[in-house]
């Protein structure tokens, strides 16, 4: 086992604070990564919260993660000591089913390991995975992505996720030139979601509820419609091909069906939980509109998007900032103000080993004995 520390919470009213827990030793097709940065995703806030209601604790987040390889198995093949990488939001699939052998892990229908509040696989299913809040954490190889060098390591992490959930479904749809597109929300999905829809030569429009937003949404996206006014939402009425909705809590969908072509598409990411109203299926079968839905992305995606970013100079917004500084962090996240994407320095976690006193002091000593990936 390996000894590690992290950021985790122990119940959904808790705040993230220090915690030790042990690591599995390396298994021969692993690697153990020592992690340099970390994204901070809305669903992290969702997770730590208990918002869907399948939390384990202790929770510990992070799944958009960069960092240096430090060791590796023997059978690992394609990555060196010292060579930065990233892990998202998987780390293993059952490798067996259809979607698996597709390479499509996160519809994986054993389903797929989660880098956090997930089941091990091996031995068996009964221990929580904890993310990349930590030090370090041991992977597969085939679940680890290379980072191009042009990208810069401070700023990428939110790409294995907001960059692959926005990127997937764009793919999906064969968004291109001559395309118009619509983003609703710009927070950190939507923020990445513009910059992908645009570099694929697409006709961007951001869609937001906060008039603050507007000058920058419009600056990223070629132009912007605020949500609450209904003039300009009567106006961009069956205008778009493809509309792609980043709002992460549960929302009415019938404002933005009504916006979309004959034949147009409304996927929805991030929202794990019922819309907010019924839809209104006058306004799809009139002009055969489709709803859609999209869970982050493949492994292949995901490497694909790093690939695409770096290729056409795309990073996200981020702001750096200190572990300590976490749960203020989830706060302005919840509030829904942020349109950028936090990325914690993990440097700023090296203190807490120094610290011993302080972490006893403080009453969070207890070591986990897990097979913690």
């Amino acid at each position: 086992m390996v000894q590690a520390l992290g950021y985790a919470t122990e119940s959904a009213t808790g705040k993230l604070k220090p915690y030790e827990f042990k690591r599995k030793d390396l298994a021969e097709n692993e690697v153990q990564i020592s992690v340099k940065y970390c994204g901070v995703c809305h669903s992290d806030v969702h997770q730590a919260r208990n918002e869907w209601n399948n939390t384990n604790y202790p929770c510990m987040p992070g799944h958009e993660i960069v960092g240096i390889v430090e060791k590796k198995g023997a059978k690992v093949k394609n990555l060196k000591v010292g060579e930065l990488v990233g892990v998202g939001c998987m780390i293993e699939s059952c490798q067996d089913c259809e979607s698996c052998k597709e390479g499509l892990e996160q519809y994986c229908t054993q389903g797929a390991t989660a880098t956090y509040n997930g089941n091990i696989r091996e031995p068996k299913k009964s221990k929580n995975t904890f993310g990349g809040y930590s030090d370090k954490i041991v992977v597969r190889e085939d679940f680890v992505l290379k980072i191009p060098e042009k990208l810069a390591p401070e700023a990428v992490a939110p790409i294995l996720c907001a960059g692959v959930t926005t990127y997937s479904p764009l793919r999906y749809w064969k968004i291109g030139p001559g395309d118009k597109v619509a983003i609703v929300g710009f927070g950190g999905l939507g923020n990445m979601a513009v910059k992908l829809a645009k570099a694929m030569g697409a006709e961007v429009t951001v869609i937001t509820a906060h008039k603050e937003k507007m000058v920058d949404a419009k600056k990223i996206g070629h132009s912007a419609i605020l949500s609450t006014d209904k003039q300009a939402m009567k106006k961009a009425e069956s205008s778009f091909d493809f509309i792609l909705s980043t709002i992460p809590q549960p929302h009415d969908a019938n404002p933005f069906i009504a916006l979309l072509k004959r034949d147009g598409v409304l996927t929805i990411v991030g929202c794990i939980a019922p819309l907010s109203k019924p839809l209104d299926l006058s306004k799809m079968i009139m002009d055969r509109r489709i709803l859609a839905a999209s869970l982050i992305g493949s492994i292949a995606e995901t490497q694909e998007v790093l690939d695409f970013c770096a290729k056409h100079d795309i990073l996200p917004d981020t702001k750096l900032i200190e572990i300590d500084e976490i749960n203020n962090a989830f706060d302005d996240l919840d509030k829904g103000e942020v349109d950028y994407r936090y990325v914690i320095d993990m440097s700023s976690l090296a203190g807490q080993h120094e610290n011993k006193s302080l972490l006893k002091k403080i009453g969070i000593t207890q070591s986990l004995e897990q097979k913690s990936y």
